[in-house]
């Protein structure tokens, strides 16, 4: 291989700049052309590649989102669209593709795989949620967004002894909600992994009532409903008040932590590592502080685990 490129695919996450660097400058240093495709997969059938330098990716370590834009993309799943993707590749030479995102974009270069174009995935969403990886790109960010305004908004709740709803991202995995949960304190913690009762929320907060407690947290995925019907269901059914804060799009944004930038510096040179080597067909993620890579395509057979320790250790405490 003499060219390879690299995209950002799905929503955005801290540290994607990061990894756009660590693959770029250690693409140059190991004698490859590195190109760049804006706007992930749409871009990428539209021809819109770009080579960069060494000066592309200067100052950027520290910003959140992508320099390279993402989209998402329903023509991509076309078997016609993603042939006409390696052609766009291939017109510049471009034999080796690296993709930073979530499971949608670990399934596009899965399928560019299995039509014998070499991609590498990076585990890029905020949501942690990607099987292989014990942390994702992004994922620690998100977690200090979301814990220093629930540490915030408490501060309100203790001065005017009020219940708060805080609804987080997460459709389908609800780290977010669990780890920033037990980070603040959380009284009740709601996860789509694990199905509750209404009759429980309610007992944990008129349990903390009995014994003086005046305010509470209740930390929710998205994925388990909204935020709004939960406070209406709490006031029609069980005549209790409450507040509620949908963090939203903040959760994307912001700075990298150093954890963050470390991690996606480390993955992104281990794919061109791997590109040198000329493997493919991987996703790359760090398990036991070490950076690993699997088959993209059994990866995305695997079911990504709730830390059931976390969660067991969330309702301990928040008794």
């Amino acid at each position: 291989m003499k060219k390879i490129a690299v995209l950002t695919s799905g929503g955005d996450s801290p540290g994607m700049n990061a990894a756009i660097r660590a693959v770029v400058r250690k693409g140059i240093y190991s004698g490859f052309e590195i190109y760049g495709v804006y706007y992930g997969y749409a871009g990428l059938m539209e021809g819109n590649i770009k080579k960069l330098e060494l000066g592309s990716v200067g100052d950027i370590i520290h910003r959140g989102g992508t320099i390279l834009y993402s989209a998402r993309s329903e023509e991509f799943k076309r078997d016609e669209s993603q042939h006409k993707a390696i052609k766009q590749l291939r017109a510049l030479g471009i034999e080796g593709l690296v993709v930073i995102g979530g499971d949608g974009s670990y399934r596009g270069a899965a399928k560019l795989t299995e039509k014998g174009f070499p991609c590498v995935g990076l585990p890029g969403t905020i949501d942690n949620d990607i099987p292989g990886t014990d942390y994702t790109i992004g994922f620690d960010t998100a977690l200090n967004t979301v814990i220093g305004s629930i540490d915030k908004i408490r501060d309100t709740a203790t001065s005017h002894d009020r219940t708060f709803i805080i609804e987080v991202m997460g459709r389908h995995a609800g780290d977010i909600a669990l780890f920033s949960g037990l980070a603040v304190g959380a009284e009740t913690i709601l996860i789509p992994e694990r199905p509750y009762e209404i009759e429980d929320v309610v007992q944990r907060l008129q349990k903390g009532i009995k014994r003086g407690k005046k305010h509470s947290i209740i930390v929710l995925a998205e994925g388990v409903g909204s935020a709004n019907d939960l406070s209406n269901e709490l006031k029609e059914k069980y005549q209790l008040e409450t507040r509620i804060s949908v963090l939203g799009h903040i959760q994307r944004g912001g700075s990298p932590t150093g954890f963050d930038r470390v991690l996606a510096s480390r993955v992104g040179a281990r794919a061109v590592e791997l590109l040198v080597e000329g493997k493919g067909g991987r996703a790359i993620g760090m398990q036991k502080q070490e950076i690993v890579d699997h088959d993209i395509i059994q990866i995305l057979k695997q079911k990504d685990a709730l830390p059931e320790g976390v969660y067991t250790l969330s309702q301990q405490l928040s008794i």
